[in-house]
């Protein structure tokens, strides 16, 4: 089974648990997928009855039958091969004597999420407007492999969508339409793109509103909205979820990453956020910054850099004291112990594993609240 029938299947099981919310956007997902005027007419109709009707059987019975009529179609069109869109090597950007940002090597291809993670004022918002050519860099290269026609349909293809957006004059279905239109939308698909748009990013019951009256959260989704509407080859988001509470971050994290491994219309995603653990299980790669420096999460060190050692490493919660603690781990190749931001993180030597570290903890009835293995996370990075 292919990873496009896959998702078809996914879906199945949504509306067989009654999970209509996710069904549908991935239902909008495919019908965009089909560039067919004819399925955004369906679909449109079909969103406009769900809203007007809580009939849960018949709404299972036609999500169904439009998932097989999408199915039908998009099963004999041609998947898109994934191409590289970004190749970076050796960009570096010197602000002054006391900061500098690289060298950043980086490639990106089609369907890839990258998360840029680290302390404030590291260097994730320059290297963010350095890809969008808001800034130029010192010295590196940036090559987008994709084509263009000049700079501005560079910046077309090649989205910004910076933490504090410009203010949107007039209502929100308006500013969609307004921007669908002048991105090459024929007039008899130009408002029903936006209404499928407006679909998938949950905004449906917001679209008449005025910028003013919408929460930080809602205005960076319709801001992407826009964006989407520009078909970009890449996405770049500057902290998208520093306004949200934990479930939306979930939500708008497995919107991204529909959205970027769509099989017809792949797109690359950078985005730079705090929320370490959300983004990692998101992000196909990861990359931190400290100090300007790169460390990536997976794959290849970057060059210049020694390869790190593999190490246990644990962020814990306890009750006992550094000292008890350093006790009883020096015993068990501790390389150390560190009190950082009210938790307690424990490096051991490579030849340990997580099962090694609770039976100690079982063993020596050390009270602890909470415990996460970051061996394989950037947070170990925070404190290094």
């Amino acid at each position: 089974m292919t990873d496009f029938q896959k998702s078809f299947e996914e879906v199945k099981d949504l509306i067989k648990f009654q999970d209509y919310t996710l069904a549908i956007k991935r239902v909008i997902d495919f019908t965009l997928d089909t560039e067919d005027v004819t399925f955004y007419r369906k679909t449109c109709n079909f969103l406009d009855w769900s809203d007007a009707n809580d009939d849960k059987f018949t709404l299972a019975e036609k999500t169904t039958s439009l998932l097989n009529e999408l199915y039908s179609v998009l099963s004999v069109k041609p998947l898109k091969p994934k191409e590289k869109i970004l190749d970076i090597k050796h960009l570096t950007k010197k602000h002054s004597s006391v900061f500098s940002l690289g060298p950043i090597n980086l490639d990106l291809s089609e369907g890839d999420i990258v998360g840029l993670v680290g302390e404030n004022g590291n260097g994730k918002t320059t290297l963010l407007r350095l890809l969008c050519g808001e800034l130029y860099a010192t010295s590196g290269t940036i090559d987008y492999n994709f084509n263009f026609e000049d700079a501005y349909d560079l910046r077309t293809k090649l989205v910004y969508i910076p933490q504090r957006t410009d203010t949107w004059r007039g209502s929100m279905y308006e500013n969609l339409v307004f921007t669908a239109a002048s991105y090459g939308y024929l007039p008899q698909e130009n408002i029903l793109i936006v209404e499928l748009i407006i679909a998938r990013l949950g905004l449906r019951k917001f679209r008449q509103h005025a910028w003013k009256d919408l929460s930080s959260g809602y205005k960076m989704r319709f801001e992407l909205a826009r964006m989407l509407l520009r078909k970009p080859k890449i996405l770049l988001i500057d902290e998208p979820l520093a306004n949200l509470d934990i479930l939306a971050q979930q939500t708008v994290l497995e919107d991204f990453r529909a959205i970027a491994k769509s099989p017809f219309r792949p797109i690359g995603i950078i985005l730079s956020s705090q929320q370490l653990y959300e983004v990692e299980k998101t992000s196909d790669q990861v990359i931190f910054l400290k100090q300007g420096v790169q460390r990536n999460l997976h794959g290849n060190t970057p060059e210049g850099t020694a390869p790190e050692e593999k190490q246990l490493v644990i962020e814990f919660e306890s009750e006992w004291t550094q000292s008890l603690l350093n006790n009883v781990f020096s015993q068990h190749e501790l390389v150390s112990l560190q009190f950082n931001g009210g938790t307690y993180i424990a490096t051991f030597s490579s030849d340990k594993t997580i099962h090694d570290f609770m039976g100690i903890i079982t063993k020596n009835n050390i009270p602890v609240n909470y415990l996460r293995n970051i061996s394989n996370s950037t947070r170990r990075f925070f404190v290094s």
